[in-house]
């Protein structure tokens, strides 16, 4: 990935998995600017291509041959595919476990050497919110969810050690359009933030594997990105604007895990008998 001699540093084909979800299509109409050809891809309906810029190619990342053929030819790939709610183990496995690995091994085989892995602040929500963390504090997953992301970067760490494929692997709090509840006002990363941030994880040097928490500038945070400084990552959103918005909801109980853990409500969802 050499950028080029313009200002905006680009790749010839950037591949975007769970193009169809939530973030994804936000991003579709935001990464153009990185890539000559954007390659888009999920399980689900997309739209199609909107012009010689853009690839669709419908992949079910459980299925290991597809995934090699989606990433061929691809130069980095951004990882957001798979369930992003919390499910019954079956369901997270296919997309969420042997995807990711899918994804690795593919990347491993066609010489792709920098994967973006959208990992969740749901790898550490069992810790209470009065607690600071960093990227080396241990993972505490909140939910089968919560433990695929934590396969996620083991995988993204061993396939560094093992193969130099190199990653950053975004711990994304909440990004949303604005903070949905008083939780939120800690964790949301706006649009733009998000990014700010991939076009970091894109395009710096040497970044081995490195874990970062996707947040904006938010008043009060429970998370130090002192472990991915060389990112050079400074957002420019606050949750602060929205602060009135929020307060005016009613209060939660004291004892709610809204209010008490990282990762909400994920800590309570299931058992799924």
């Amino acid at each position: 990935m050499t950028p080029t001699s313009s200002a905006q540093p680009r790749v010839n084909r950037l591949l975007l998995t769970g193009a169809a979800g939530g973030l994804g299509k936000v991003l579709r109409q935001r990464l153009g600017q990185y890539a000559d050809i954007l390659r888009l891809s999920d399980i689900s309906q997309l739209e199609p291509a909107s012009g010689p810029h853009e690839e669709v190619v419908p992949c079910d990342l459980s299925d290991k041959a597809a995934v090699h053929a989606l990433v061929e030819g691809v130069d980095a790939i951004l990882h957001f595919g798979g369930v992003s709610v919390e499910r019954p183990f079956e369901e997270i496995l296919g997309a969420n476990i042997s995807g990711t690995f899918h994804i690795y091994e593919a990347a491993r085989r066609h010489g792709v050497k920098r994967v973006v892995f959208a990992s969740s602040n749901h790898v550490i929500g069992f810790y209470k919110q009065d607690q600071e963390l960093d990227a080396l504090s241990p993972r505490r997953p909140d939910g089968y969810y919560g433990l695929s992301k934590s396969y996620g970067e083991d995988m993204a760490s061993f396939y560094f050690d093992r193969y130099g494929i190199e990653t950053v692997s975004i711990r994304i709090g909440s990004s949303f359009p604005e903070p949905q509840n008083r939780r939120m006002m800690s964790t949301w990363l706006s649009f733009d933030d998000l990014t700010q941030l991939l076009e970091k994880s894109l395009f710096t040097a040497n970044v081995g594997h490195t874990i970062v928490y996707g947040m904006s500038d938010n008043a009060k945070v429970w998370w130090d990105n002192r472990y991915a400084a060389h990112l050079g990552f400074h957002a420019k959103d606050s949750s602060e604007v929205f602060r009135d918005k929020v307060e005016a909801q009613p209060p939660v109980a004291a004892n709610d895990p809204a209010a008490v853990y990282q990762g909400g409500a994920f800590v309570a969802a299931g058992p799924f008998e």
